[in-house]
Protein backbone atom coordinates (compact mmCIF):
# COMPACT_ATOMS: atom_id res chain seq x y z
CA UNK A 1 0.00 0.00 0.00
CA UNK A 2 1.25 3.50 -0.84
CA UNK A 3 0.85 4.86 2.71
CA UNK A 4 -2.52 6.21 1.66
CA UNK A 5 -4.24 8.21 4.37
CA UNK A 6 -0.97 9.97 5.20
CA UNK A 7 0.77 10.51 1.88
CA UNK A 8 0.44 9.71 -1.81
CA UNK A 9 3.24 10.12 -4.30
CA UNK A 10 5.62 12.88 -5.33
CA UNK A 11 5.49 16.02 -3.24
CA UNK A 12 3.17 14.46 -0.66
CA UNK A 13 5.82 11.85 0.12
CA UNK A 14 8.46 14.52 0.49
CA UNK A 15 6.18 16.68 2.63
CA UNK A 16 5.38 13.79 4.96
CA UNK A 17 9.06 12.89 5.21
CA UNK A 18 9.89 16.48 6.14
CA UNK A 19 7.20 16.58 8.81
CA UNK A 20 8.26 13.17 10.12
CA UNK A 21 11.83 14.40 10.41
CA UNK A 22 10.68 17.48 12.31
CA UNK A 23 8.58 15.40 14.67
CA UNK A 24 11.27 12.77 15.09
CA UNK A 25 13.67 15.50 16.11
CA UNK A 26 11.20 16.97 18.56
CA UNK A 27 9.82 13.77 20.09
CA UNK A 28 12.84 12.95 22.30
CA UNK A 29 12.10 16.17 24.19
CA UNK A 30 8.82 14.68 25.35
CA UNK A 31 9.79 11.10 26.15
CA UNK A 32 12.44 9.22 28.08
CA UNK A 33 14.29 6.52 26.19
CA UNK A 34 13.57 3.05 27.52
CA UNK A 35 15.61 -0.17 27.18
CA UNK A 36 13.37 -1.02 24.18
CA UNK A 37 14.48 2.18 22.50
CA UNK A 38 18.13 1.33 22.95
CA UNK A 39 17.62 -2.17 21.61
CA UNK A 40 15.81 -0.91 18.54
CA UNK A 41 18.52 1.64 17.81
CA UNK A 42 21.14 -1.09 17.28
CA UNK A 43 18.88 -3.64 15.57
CA UNK A 44 20.33 -5.54 12.62
CA UNK A 45 18.90 -5.61 9.14
CA UNK A 46 17.46 -8.85 7.82
CA UNK A 47 19.45 -11.31 5.73
CA UNK A 48 18.67 -11.12 2.01
CA UNK A 49 16.93 -14.22 0.65
CA UNK A 50 16.18 -13.22 -2.96
CA UNK A 51 15.02 -10.33 -5.10
CA UNK A 52 11.77 -10.21 -7.04
CA UNK A 53 12.69 -9.05 -10.55
CA UNK A 54 9.30 -9.27 -12.24
CA UNK A 55 8.22 -5.73 -13.14
CA UNK A 56 4.61 -6.54 -12.29
CA UNK A 57 5.53 -6.92 -8.63
CA UNK A 58 6.49 -3.47 -7.36
CA UNK A 59 3.71 -3.03 -4.79
CA UNK A 60 3.81 -6.32 -2.88
CA UNK A 61 1.41 -6.03 0.02
CA UNK A 62 1.00 -9.67 1.09
CA UNK A 63 3.15 -12.81 1.16
CA UNK A 64 3.05 -16.40 2.40
CA UNK A 65 5.78 -19.03 2.23
CA UNK A 66 5.02 -22.42 0.71
CA UNK A 67 6.99 -25.64 0.34
CA UNK A 68 7.94 -24.58 -3.18
CA UNK A 69 8.62 -20.88 -2.63
CA UNK A 70 6.22 -17.98 -2.03
CA UNK A 71 2.84 -16.56 -2.99
CA UNK A 72 2.46 -12.77 -3.19
CA UNK A 73 -0.09 -10.13 -4.18
CA UNK A 74 0.10 -6.45 -5.04
CA UNK A 75 -2.14 -3.88 -3.44
CA UNK A 76 -4.75 -1.89 -5.39
CA UNK A 77 -2.83 -1.63 -8.66
CA UNK A 78 -4.37 -0.03 -11.74
CA UNK A 79 -2.64 -2.33 -14.23
CA UNK A 80 -4.67 -5.47 -14.93
CA UNK A 81 -1.49 -7.54 -15.27
CA UNK A 82 -0.62 -6.76 -11.63
CA UNK A 83 -4.02 -7.78 -10.25
CA UNK A 84 -3.25 -11.47 -9.87
CA UNK A 85 -2.09 -14.01 -7.32
CA UNK A 86 1.58 -14.65 -8.08
CA UNK A 87 3.39 -17.90 -7.30
CA UNK A 88 7.18 -17.65 -6.96
CA UNK A 89 9.87 -20.28 -6.74
CA UNK A 90 12.63 -20.30 -4.12
CA UNK A 91 14.65 -17.79 -6.14
CA UNK A 92 11.72 -15.34 -6.29
CA UNK A 93 11.02 -16.00 -9.98
CA UNK A 94 7.35 -16.05 -11.02
CA UNK A 95 6.25 -19.56 -12.00
CA UNK A 96 2.52 -18.96 -12.54
CA UNK A 97 -0.28 -16.52 -11.83
CA UNK A 98 -3.97 -16.86 -10.99
CA UNK A 99 -6.47 -14.26 -12.18
CA UNK A 100 -9.53 -13.06 -10.30
CA UNK A 101 -12.97 -13.65 -11.84
CA UNK A 102 -13.83 -10.01 -11.12
CA UNK A 103 -11.73 -6.97 -10.29
CA UNK A 104 -10.56 -6.75 -6.66
CA UNK A 105 -10.56 -3.35 -4.95
CA UNK A 106 -7.41 -3.31 -2.81
CA UNK A 107 -5.72 -6.60 -1.92
CA UNK A 108 -3.50 -6.17 1.12
CA UNK A 109 -2.52 -9.47 2.74
CA UNK A 110 -2.45 -13.26 2.39
CA UNK A 111 -3.02 -16.14 4.78
CA UNK A 112 -2.27 -19.83 4.22
CA UNK A 113 -4.55 -22.49 5.69
CA UNK A 114 -3.36 -25.80 7.05
CA UNK A 115 -4.88 -27.55 4.02
CA UNK A 116 -3.10 -25.27 1.55
CA UNK A 117 -6.01 -22.88 1.02
CA UNK A 118 -4.86 -19.36 0.17
CA UNK A 119 -6.91 -16.45 1.50
CA UNK A 120 -6.50 -12.99 -0.06
CA UNK A 121 -7.61 -10.01 2.03
CA UNK A 122 -9.30 -7.48 -0.28
CA UNK A 123 -9.70 -5.13 2.67
CA UNK A 124 -7.75 -1.96 1.87
CA UNK A 125 -9.83 1.21 2.25
CA UNK A 126 -7.72 4.34 2.54
CA UNK A 127 -10.67 6.67 2.16
CA UNK A 128 -12.80 4.55 4.50
CA UNK A 129 -15.79 4.59 2.19
CA UNK A 130 -16.26 0.96 1.15
CA UNK A 131 -19.69 -0.50 1.88
CA UNK A 132 -18.25 -4.01 1.83
CA UNK A 133 -14.82 -5.63 1.93
CA UNK A 134 -13.84 -8.99 0.47
CA UNK A 135 -11.93 -12.19 1.04
CA UNK A 136 -10.86 -14.32 -1.91
CA UNK A 137 -10.46 -18.05 -1.20
CA UNK A 138 -8.23 -20.09 -3.53
CA UNK A 139 -8.68 -23.78 -2.75
CA UNK A 140 -5.79 -26.20 -3.35
CA UNK A 141 -5.65 -27.04 -7.06
CA UNK A 142 -8.27 -24.45 -8.06
CA UNK A 143 -7.63 -22.08 -10.96
CA UNK A 144 -9.97 -19.30 -9.77
CA UNK A 145 -10.54 -17.83 -6.30
CA UNK A 146 -14.04 -17.44 -4.81
CA UNK A 147 -15.15 -14.08 -3.40
CA UNK A 148 -16.80 -13.64 0.00
CA UNK A 149 -18.16 -10.20 0.87
CA UNK A 150 -18.35 -8.81 4.41
CA UNK A 151 -19.44 -5.64 6.14
CA UNK A 152 -18.30 -3.98 9.36
CA UNK A 153 -20.79 -3.53 12.22
CA UNK A 154 -19.82 0.09 12.90
CA UNK A 155 -18.08 2.06 10.13
CA UNK A 156 -15.57 1.39 7.34
CA UNK A 157 -11.97 0.63 8.31
CA UNK A 158 -8.70 0.40 6.46
CA UNK A 159 -7.24 -3.08 7.09
CA UNK A 160 -4.00 -4.56 5.78
CA UNK A 161 -3.55 -7.68 7.91
CA UNK A 162 -5.20 -11.11 7.88
CA UNK A 163 -4.93 -14.05 10.29
CA UNK A 164 -6.70 -17.41 10.60
CA UNK A 165 -8.14 -18.85 13.80
CA UNK A 166 -7.78 -22.46 14.93
CA UNK A 167 -10.75 -23.47 12.77
CA UNK A 168 -9.23 -21.83 9.70
CA UNK A 169 -11.68 -18.91 9.74
CA UNK A 170 -10.41 -15.42 8.86
CA UNK A 171 -9.60 -12.72 11.40
CA UNK A 172 -9.18 -9.18 10.05
CA UNK A 173 -6.83 -6.72 11.76
CA UNK A 174 -7.38 -3.01 11.10
CA UNK A 175 -4.44 -0.76 10.27
CA UNK A 176 -5.10 1.64 13.10
CA UNK A 177 -2.99 4.76 13.40
CA UNK A 178 -2.94 5.54 17.11
CA UNK A 179 -1.17 2.40 18.27
CA UNK A 180 -4.44 0.50 18.82
CA UNK A 181 -5.96 -1.84 16.23
CA UNK A 182 -9.28 -3.72 16.16
CA UNK A 183 -9.93 -7.39 15.39
CA UNK A 184 -12.98 -8.41 13.37
CA UNK A 185 -14.35 -11.91 12.67
CA UNK A 186 -17.32 -13.14 10.59
CA UNK A 187 -20.48 -13.34 12.69
CA UNK A 188 -21.74 -16.30 10.64
CA UNK A 189 -20.33 -18.75 8.13
CA UNK A 190 -19.03 -17.18 4.93
CA UNK A 191 -21.15 -17.78 1.82
CA UNK A 192 -20.37 -16.91 -1.81
CA UNK A 193 -22.84 -14.41 -3.22
CA UNK A 194 -23.89 -13.22 0.23
CA UNK A 195 -22.67 -10.42 2.48
CA UNK A 196 -21.58 -11.67 5.90
CA UNK A 197 -21.64 -9.30 8.88
CA UNK A 198 -18.46 -8.91 10.88
CA UNK A 199 -18.25 -8.56 14.64
CA UNK A 200 -15.57 -6.87 16.71
CA UNK A 201 -13.80 -9.44 18.89
CA UNK A 202 -11.13 -7.34 20.59
CA UNK A 203 -8.48 -4.65 20.45
CA UNK A 204 -4.69 -4.81 20.44
CA UNK A 205 -2.43 -2.09 21.84
CA UNK A 206 0.96 -2.17 20.11
CA UNK A 207 4.05 -1.92 22.30
CA UNK A 208 5.99 1.32 22.16
CA UNK A 209 9.33 1.25 20.31
CA UNK A 210 11.69 3.71 18.67
CA UNK A 211 12.79 1.52 15.76
CA UNK A 212 14.02 3.58 12.81
CA UNK A 213 11.73 3.57 9.78
CA UNK A 214 10.86 5.95 6.91
CA UNK A 215 7.67 7.19 8.61
CA UNK A 216 8.97 7.96 12.12
CA UNK A 217 6.39 7.48 14.93
CA UNK A 218 3.59 7.06 12.36
CA UNK A 219 5.24 3.90 11.07
CA UNK A 220 5.35 2.38 14.55
CA UNK A 221 1.64 2.95 15.25
CA UNK A 222 0.02 0.90 12.47
CA UNK A 223 -0.33 -2.75 11.48
CA UNK A 224 0.59 -3.48 7.87
CA UNK A 225 0.69 -7.29 7.86
CA UNK A 226 0.22 -10.45 9.93
CA UNK A 227 0.90 -14.18 9.82
CA UNK A 228 0.22 -17.48 11.58
CA UNK A 229 3.08 -19.84 12.40
CA UNK A 230 2.77 -23.12 10.44
CA UNK A 231 2.07 -25.12 13.62
CA UNK A 232 -0.42 -22.56 14.95
CA UNK A 233 1.55 -21.92 18.14
CA UNK A 234 2.34 -18.26 17.36
CA UNK A 235 1.05 -15.30 15.41
CA UNK A 236 2.85 -12.14 14.41
CA UNK A 237 1.73 -8.60 13.60
CA UNK A 238 4.02 -6.14 11.88
CA UNK A 239 4.23 -2.37 11.59
CA UNK A 240 6.51 -0.45 9.24
CA UNK A 241 9.16 -0.79 11.98
CA UNK A 242 8.74 -3.94 14.08
CA UNK A 243 7.34 -7.46 14.33
CA UNK A 244 5.25 -8.35 17.41
CA UNK A 245 5.08 -12.08 18.05
CA UNK A 246 2.45 -13.62 20.36
CA UNK A 247 2.24 -17.16 21.76
CA UNK A 248 -1.11 -18.86 21.06
CA UNK A 249 -2.44 -21.20 23.74
CA UNK A 250 -5.19 -23.68 22.92
CA UNK A 251 -5.62 -22.24 19.44
CA UNK A 252 -7.18 -19.01 20.79
CA UNK A 253 -5.66 -16.36 18.51
CA UNK A 254 -7.90 -13.57 19.80
CA UNK A 255 -6.93 -14.19 23.42
CA UNK A 256 -3.26 -14.27 22.44
CA UNK A 257 -3.48 -10.88 20.74
CA UNK A 258 -5.70 -9.12 23.26
CA UNK A 259 -4.14 -10.36 26.49
CA UNK A 260 -0.70 -11.73 25.59
CA UNK A 261 2.68 -10.02 25.90
CA UNK A 262 4.48 -9.99 22.54
CA UNK A 263 8.15 -10.38 21.81
CA UNK A 264 9.46 -7.55 19.64
CA UNK A 265 11.75 -8.10 16.67
CA UNK A 266 12.91 -4.81 15.12
CA UNK A 267 12.67 -4.57 11.32
CA UNK A 268 14.76 -1.42 10.95
CA UNK A 269 14.56 0.88 7.92
CA UNK A 270 12.68 -1.40 5.56
CA UNK A 271 11.63 0.91 2.68
CA UNK A 272 7.89 0.29 3.03
CA UNK A 273 7.35 -2.95 4.89
CA UNK A 274 3.86 -4.27 4.22
CA UNK A 275 4.29 -8.05 4.34
CA UNK A 276 5.37 -10.68 6.83
CA UNK A 277 5.17 -14.46 6.99
CA UNK A 278 6.82 -17.39 8.74
CA UNK A 279 9.23 -19.73 7.02
CA UNK A 280 7.81 -23.21 6.56
CA UNK A 281 9.82 -24.55 9.48
CA UNK A 282 8.61 -21.69 11.69
CA UNK A 283 12.11 -20.64 12.67
CA UNK A 284 12.30 -17.41 10.71
CA UNK A 285 10.23 -14.35 9.95
CA UNK A 286 10.24 -13.30 6.28
CA UNK A 287 9.39 -9.80 5.10
CA UNK A 288 9.22 -7.87 1.85
CA UNK A 289 8.68 -4.19 1.03
CA UNK A 290 7.01 -2.32 -1.79
CA UNK A 291 9.43 -0.76 -4.25
CA UNK A 292 7.14 1.48 -6.33
CA UNK A 293 8.21 4.70 -4.59
CA UNK A 294 11.85 3.75 -4.17
CA UNK A 295 14.82 4.93 -6.27
CA UNK A 296 15.03 3.66 -9.83
CA UNK A 297 16.36 0.13 -10.03
CA UNK A 298 15.11 -0.87 -6.57
CA UNK A 299 13.68 -4.38 -6.36
CA UNK A 300 11.44 -5.97 -3.73
CA UNK A 301 13.73 -8.09 -1.58
CA UNK A 302 12.64 -10.89 0.73
CA UNK A 303 14.48 -10.60 4.04
CA UNK A 304 14.90 -13.19 6.79
CA UNK A 305 14.97 -12.49 10.54
CA UNK A 306 15.36 -15.18 13.22
CA UNK A 307 11.99 -15.67 14.91
CA UNK A 308 11.95 -14.26 18.41
CA UNK A 309 11.38 -17.68 19.98
CA UNK A 310 14.57 -19.19 18.51
CA UNK A 311 17.33 -19.61 21.12
CA UNK A 312 20.00 -20.32 18.54
CA UNK A 313 20.53 -19.22 14.97
CA UNK A 314 18.27 -21.59 12.98
CA UNK A 315 19.27 -23.41 9.83
CA UNK A 316 17.17 -21.79 7.08
CA UNK A 317 14.57 -23.80 5.21
CA UNK A 318 15.74 -24.52 1.64
CA UNK A 319 13.13 -22.09 0.33
CA UNK A 320 14.72 -19.28 2.35
CA UNK A 321 18.40 -20.08 1.95
CA UNK A 322 20.54 -17.00 1.37
CA UNK A 323 23.75 -16.60 -0.52
CA UNK A 324 24.76 -13.74 1.76
CA UNK A 325 26.10 -14.38 5.25
CA UNK A 326 23.31 -13.52 7.74
CA UNK A 327 23.92 -10.58 10.05
CA UNK A 328 23.88 -10.81 13.81
CA UNK A 329 20.34 -11.69 14.93
CA UNK A 330 18.25 -8.67 15.85
CA UNK A 331 17.41 -8.39 19.52
CA UNK A 332 13.97 -9.77 20.39
CA UNK A 333 12.53 -8.50 23.64
CA UNK A 334 9.39 -9.21 25.68
CA UNK A 335 7.48 -5.95 25.45
CA UNK A 336 6.59 -5.92 29.14
CA UNK A 337 10.26 -5.91 30.09
CA UNK A 338 11.60 -3.55 27.46
CA UNK A 339 8.84 -1.02 26.92
CA UNK A 340 7.95 -0.56 30.56
CA UNK A 341 4.57 -0.45 32.28
CA UNK A 342 2.02 1.49 30.26
CA UNK A 343 4.41 1.85 27.32
CA UNK A 344 1.55 1.39 24.87
CA UNK A 345 0.05 4.63 26.23
CA UNK A 346 3.20 6.76 26.31
CA UNK A 347 3.73 7.17 22.59
CA UNK A 348 0.65 9.39 21.96
CA UNK A 349 1.95 11.91 24.52
CA UNK A 350 5.38 11.93 22.90
CA UNK A 351 3.91 12.11 19.42
CA UNK A 352 1.56 14.92 20.43
CA UNK A 353 4.35 16.94 21.98
CA UNK A 354 6.60 16.39 18.98
CA UNK A 355 3.84 17.38 16.59
CA UNK A 356 3.07 20.51 18.60
CA UNK A 357 6.70 21.59 18.49
CA UNK A 358 6.84 20.94 14.73
CA UNK A 359 3.68 22.98 14.16
CA UNK A 360 5.01 25.82 16.31
CA UNK A 361 8.18 25.85 14.22
CA UNK A 362 6.18 26.00 10.98
CA UNK A 363 3.97 28.75 12.40
CA UNK A 364 7.07 30.74 13.32
CA UNK A 365 8.40 30.49 9.77
CA UNK A 366 5.08 31.58 8.30
CA UNK A 367 4.83 34.50 10.73
CA UNK A 368 8.35 35.63 9.86
CA UNK A 369 7.53 35.52 6.16
CA UNK A 370 4.38 37.52 6.82
CA UNK A 371 6.19 40.21 8.79
CA UNK A 372 8.97 40.43 6.20
CA UNK A 373 6.42 41.34 3.53
CA UNK A 374 4.98 44.20 5.61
Amino acid sequence: MRVRGWVTRGRHVRAAATLAALVAGATPLATVQSPASAAAAVASAGAQVCQVRDDRLTEISGMVATDDGYVVVNDGADDEARLRIFFLDRRCAVTRTVSYPSRPRDTEDLALGRDGTIWVADTGDNDRNRETIGLWRLAPGADRPVLYRMTYPDNPHDAEALLLDAAGQPLIVTKGGSGTVVLYAPATALKPGATTPLVSVGKVVLPSTTTSNPFSFLGRAVVTGAANAPDGSRVVLRSYADAFEYDVAGGDVVAALTSGTPRVTPLPDEPQGESITYSRDGRSLLTVSESADQPAGSRPTILRYPAATATTAPAPHPAESSTAAPPSPPAAHPAAQTAGIGAGRTWPLAAGAGTLLALLAVAGVLWRRHTDRR
